[in-house]
This record gives C-alpha cells, sequence and structure tokens, in this order.
C-alpha cells in the first residue's frame, strides 16, 4: 500500500543552537566535519575503512553486493561477534578491564572484567553444546536484565546460533509466538527477575507458552530470584548445576559476514509480530563505528545505556557495539523509580558515569517526579548524554540538559530503528551545532531524503515521508522466513522508487537539519492540514504545567478530524488540580491557548484530558492507537504489549464518564 500524501504541514519552531563546547570538541573522536564529505565521495571505502577496526579471520572479496532490495555486506568475509567483543580483547591491558558493572534492582552488585566474561562466556557455550545446539540452530533467549543475559547472547554468537531475545516483560502468548516463528531448539531463562520490588515470573511464563511450543527440546534456567519453580525432568536445566560440571574454553565458530547473528521481533500493525534479521559482518561494523563516534567513547569511560536486552537499543548499544570497543558497559536491573524516582541518579554517583543514554518518555517522567530528584545527586562525572526511542520534545531535552548534564553535557539526539540496526540520524558530539528536539544530520555514509508520494525530494521546510535512499551495513536483510513481507513492508511503498520506508514523517529545516515528526499512522488530519502528533505534544510539554502529553485525531463532521490530547502534569500542578486551587476548565483553557501560540489555531486541541500515566509499551513508546480506540468508542485493540494493562483501563473509564 502506498503512502498517501504528498506532505506534512509543520508549524513549530526552533531556533535555539548549542555549540559544542570547545574542551569536548579539543578531545573529541571526531574533530572534524571533514568525515562527511569522505563518506559522501565513496561510501564502499568509506565502509571498508570502518570495517578494519574488526578482527577477521578472512577479509572480504566485496564490500557490497546490491540487488535492490537484498544487500549482501562484506562478501565472502569471516569473522565471530563474540571473538570480537571478547577474546581480541584478550591481548591487550583490557583483559583486566571490567567489561560489565552490573547493579540489581535489590541493591547487589557484580563486575566481570573482560577475562572473566571470557570464561563465563565459553562455559555458556559448552553448555549449550551438551543441551544440543549447533551452528545455525535458533535459542530464544527470556531473561531478566542480569549480566547471564548478555553471557547466553555471547555464547550463542560464539556457535553461530542465531538469537532471539524476548523482552522479559512479555506475555507467554508473546514468547510462544516467537519461538514458534523461529523455531527455537533451546530456551534459556530464569527463575524471574525483579521489578519495584516484585517478582517477574519468568520461568512460570515460559512453561505456559513451552505448552504450546513442541519445537523446543531444552530449557536453561538461570537461578536469580531463588523462588520455587517447577523443573521438567529431562527438557529443565538448572545454569548453575551445570555450570558446576563443564569447563571454560570452547573456540569461536567461523561465520560468514552473512550468517544470521540474530532475529529480533517488533510488532506490526497487524497480523504476527515480524522477525528482523541481522546478519554478522555488517552489523558488527555499523554498530561498533557508530557507539565509537556518536558516543565519543574513551578507554576510561563507564557507559550506560538504560535499555533493557530485548529491545534492538540493547543489542546494539548495550552488547554488541559497546563490547567490540572494549568498552565498561553498566547494567541495571530495575525500575528506574524503585525505591523512589532518585535510583537512576545514585547509580550514576555511585559508578561514577560518563556517558548515558536513554529514552525520552524516560525523561519526561524525570521532569514530572521534579527537578529535586537529581539535584540530590553529584552528576559531575556525565560528559555526554544521549536519547533514542522517539522524537524528544524541545522543552524535554532542554530540561535533560540543565538538570542531568548541568549545562556542559552534549545531547546526541538518536533516530534509528529495529531495522536499521544501527543510529541513521545523529549528532557527532565534537562538531555539531545542537537544535533541541532534532536529531540533525545523517550519519556519516548514511543517505537519507524526506520525500513525497512518488518519492520526490520535498521543500526545505516542508514535512514529508522519511526515506533511505542507499544500503547500510547493519540494515536488516529480510523478514524471517518471509521475503516477500520484508519486500512489501519496507521498499514497496513508494511505487516505483527503490527507497526503503522507514514509516515516519520529517522535515529538513534550512540548516538541513532533520526534525522527525513521529509515526505517519499518527498524523492528525484537521480541515486538510496534517499535522504530526509530535509538534502538537512539543507544544504542551513546552509548558510549565505539562510532564508528558500525548495527542491523537478523532472523527469530526467538518473537520474530518479533531485534535485530543491527554495530558499528565507536572507534581505541582496536579496538586493544584487535585486540592481544587484550579479548576479542571482553567487548566483545559490555559492548555489549548498555549497550544495555539506555540503552533497556531489550526492546532487548538478539542479536548484535554488529565491522566496520572499514560498508555506506554514496555520499551516505553506511548500507544496513541489505543487512545485513538477510546476516542472513537471502539472495542480495544491489542494490549499484549502494554507496561501497564491497568493504565489504559482507567482512562477508557474516565473518557467514557468524562471525568476527566
Amino acid at each position: 500500500m502506498a503512502v498517501k500524501k504528498a506532505t506534512i504541514d509543520t508549524l513549530l519552531e526552533e531556533d535555539r543552537i548549542f555549540h559544542p563546547p570547545e574542551e569536548f570538541t579539543q578531545q573529541a573522536n571526531i574533530k572534524s566535519r571533514e568525515i562527511y564529505a569522505e563518506a559522501r565521495a565513496n561510501p564502499k571505502i568509506f565502509w571498508a575503512m570502518q570495517a578494519e577496526r574488526l578482527d577477521w579471520f578472512r577479509k572480504w572479496d566485496k564490500v557490497l553486493e546490491w540487488n535492490p532490495p537484498f544487500a549482501k555486506w562484506f562478501v565472502n568475509g569471516k569473522l565471530n561477534a563474540c571473538y570480537n567483543c571478547i577474546d581480541r580483547h584478550l591481548k591487550t591491558w583490557r583483559k583486566n578491564k571490567a567489561a560489565i558493572i552490573f547493579e540489581g534492582e535489590p541493591g547487589d552488585s557484580r563486575v566481570l572484567t573482560y577475562w572473566d566474561l571470557y570464561r563465563e562466556v565459553t562455559r555458556f557455550a559448552n553448555i549449550l553444546k551438551k543441551l544440543g545446539v549447533q551452528k545455525g540452530d535458533r535459542v530464544a533467549i527470556y531473561m531478566p536484565m542480569i549480566p547471564e543475559a548478555v553471557v547466553a547472547m555471547l555464547a550463542c554468537a560464539r556457535l553461530g546460533a542465531p538469537h532471539s531475545v524476548v523482552f522479559g516483560g512479555f506475555s507467554s502468548e508473546s514468547l510462544r509466538d516467537r519461538i514458534l516463528d523461529a523455531q527455537a531448539k533451546v530456551l534459556i531463562t530464569a527463575d524471574g527477575g525483579w521489578r519495584r520490588g516484585k517478582i517477574v515470573p519468568l520461568k512460570h511464563n515460559a512453561d505456559a507458552a513451552l505448552a504450546e511450543t513442541p519445537c523446543v527440546e531444552k530449557v536453561l534456567v538461570v537461578k536469580r530470584t531463588g523462588q520455587e519453580v517447577s523443573m521438567l525432568d529431562g527438557r529443565d536445566y538448572w545454569y548453575h548445576e551445570m555450570a558446576e560440571e563443564t569447563p571454560t574454553g570452547c573456540p569461536c565458530e567461523e561465520v560468514d559476514a552473512e550468517d544470521i547473528l540474530f532475529i529480533l521481533y517488533t510488532s506490526g500493525t497487524t497480523g504476527k509480530p515480524k522477525g528482523v534479521v541481522h546478519t554478522t559482518g555488517g552489523y558488527l561494523v555499523g554498530t561498533s563505528t557508530t557507539h565509537y563516534m556518536v558516543f565519543d567513547i574513551k578507554d576510561d569511560d563507564v557507559y550506560w545505556c538504560t535499555a533493557d536486552i530485548g529491545w534492538i537499543t540493547g543489542h546494539s548499544y548495550v552488547v554488541y557495539g559497546p563490547l567490540a570497543n572494549g568498552t565498561t558497559v553498566l547494567l541495571y536491573e530495575g525500575a528506574p523509580d524503585w525505591p523512589n524516582p532518585g535510583r537512576f541518579w545514585a547509580i550514576v554517583e555511585k559508578y561514577h558515569v560518563n556517558v548515558f543514554y536513554t529514552a525520552p518518555t524516560a525523561i519526561r517522567a524525570f521532569m514530572k517526579w521534579g527537578d529535586e530528584w537529581p539535584g540530590r545527586y553529584d552528576l559531575s562525572s556525565l560528559r555526554l548524554l544521549g536519547t533514542v526511542g522517539e522524537p524528544i520534545n524541545p522543552e524535554a531535552w532542554v530540561w535533560y540538559h540543565k538538570n542531568i548534564g548541568g549545562e556542559r553535557c552534549p545531547i546526541v539526539d538518536t533516530w534509528w530503528q529495529t531495522e536499521t540496526g544501527m543510529i541513521m540520524i545523529t549528532p557527532l558530539p565534537g562538531v555539531t551545532p545542537l537544535k533541541p528536539g532534532s536529531a540533525t544530520v545523517p550519519f556519516p555514509g548514511i543517505e537519507v531524503d524526506v520525500v513525497d508520494k512518488d518519492g520526490n525530494s520535498v521543500m526545505l521546510g516542508k514535512g514529508g515521508f522519511l526515506a533511505i535512499k542507499e544500503p547500510w551495513p547493519a540494515m536488516l536483510r529480510t523478514i524471517y522466513g518471509d521475503d516477500q513481507r520484508y519486500v512489501d513492508t519496507y521498499w514497496n511503498k513508494i511505487p516505483g522508487k527503490m527507497l526503503y520506508f522507514a514509516g515516519d514523517g520529517a522535515r529538513r529545516d534550512y540548516h538541513n537539519y532533520y526534525w522527525i515528526l513521529g509515526r505517519v499512522d499518527d498524523v492528525i488530519n484537521v480541515a486538510g492540514h496534517r499535522l504530526s502528533t509530535m509538534e502538537v505534544e512539543s507544544a504542551l510539554v513546552d509548558h510549565p504545567w505539562v510532564a508528558e502529553a500525548a495527542a491523537i485525531g478523532k472523527s469530526h463532521a467538518i473537520k474530518g478530524q479533531a485534535i485530543s490530547v491527554f495530558v499528565t502534569l507536572k507534581a505541582h500542578a496536579f496538586e493544584q488540580l487535585k486540592s481544587g486551587a484550579r479548576q479542571r476548565s482553567e487548566f483545559q483553557d490555559e492548555l489549548k491557548a498555549h497550544v495555539v501560540k506555540k503552533i497556531g489555531a489550526i492546532a487548538r486541541p478539542d479536548d484535554v484530558f488529565f491522566t496520572a500515566e499514560l498508555p506506554k509499551t514496555r520499551s516505553g513508546k506511548i500507544m496513541r492507537r489505543l487512545l485513538r480506540d477510546i476516542a472513537e468508542g471502539r472495542a480495544l485493540g491489542d494490549t499484549t504489549t502494554l507496561a501497564d494493562p491497568a493504565v489504559i483501563a482507567e482512562l477508557k473509564r474516565k473518557y467514557e464518564s468524562r471525568e476527566s
């Protein structure tokens, strides 16, 4: 199905510019903008140069073989992702460097050096061999955010066995569907994990899934919480018991650059989840290169990406990119507000974190909880901040810069996807002037455009559809078992043009900076004007009362669609509303007027609803689809990926009774 409309109307303007601090630029990994011209002049040579950062068992014959839309990178090259993440560092001083610093939600901690990680991973790989895992076998991983989860991923990579990590917050039905689609031979799980002081019953959920997954022959269980779980004799094995009788030391399997490294499932708007396939060589080149350049990684950095390994951010920027670069990676198991909203900042202070990478939805939660929480802790170790997952509102960006970065830390606002595998649009912190809310410019070697429905570039300042024009190393290769779905989903949206359609709207401003406008499906069509949800939400978050907002379009007899917004207030404003110091209608009228002031009368919301929480996926993305279902009075769609189903139930009740 082709995209339908030529452009997206963009009305929000942002003129603030933050230049890289001179002292940051002086020590930056990338100090000059010349790298963009070099990459543009010959992308293949650029990526071949970046591939030299890896250790190859056999060099490639050809950098790229492109038969649109199917790509092969580093053709006939041989390597191993685990070798590049561990073994090669053992030949250097990094052997005794911390690879993983782990902080459990209950307060327990562990440190694994690269030598420790080698021993744990090779022992784990030998256990998988005992369980029958061979090169090419798929292994499902359903784990909490503990070191053994990373060890399991690397052990699979060591054997050349593609892993399929399923986020530990997913239901048994979601786990079942992913196991069956990948035909996983072995499942790795844990008795449970900790989340807000409670145990997530992973083994119990896994058992429910296993009742309908005959492809799984063996289950390996890591003891984390210690509660009793059922163990099926002959199928289920305790990891700690097998580890006692299994030696370390396991050779790396030599794999082709195009052999599958992992399958990661991403939910589609309809139908079964899509198994996005990433291969080894190009993916590792893309993630290690972007990690080094975008995060300006130094050998003495403590680097913390808050993403769970169940998401692509965890794969690319917790595990493979950082460890390939010999980085010290911090893992945290639990929630950011447990036992109080200062937990993240206590961790930053405790471990002297230097680079911090999190999601805009988390930043807006920090804003809601109040400036006093980060103010209680010493955050002076931080030198670089990052955001990922969705567009960041300019005011949330400024709050982050001031309250977390102390107005000294550049912010790398990154745009990319499960499918792209690597960061695609981003500042390089030593050279790129920053605009709050803009992901700035494409990474060197990446060709991006904003196009209309015919695939033609739109004018600067106009909104359109974000498209990628040329192949890139970490791109998905297909959807597992379904090449045609891969073609139809990503490459057939704009007839006659071989462009990767990202599903997002965007605009380029007059400095050629990119502004991501959110999913095209979320665009609101008001009286012939196509408005992005991001711009309406940004206008609301600009107001000092508002911590977070979600905008949707609902049917309107005259305008086609009217704008409804769901707003979470900051603590001080919420108390005024709750106590009756301010009337609900006063709040609503003020916020409507503020949107008009920031954007224009066309964007004035018809309805403003107040809510304590917004419905979000477990990765933190707002589920506007469910809000539209509520506003239109429809039956709720799929809610299996909700972080807290009670939120949407309460919103539905309030909306229908108009209590909000």
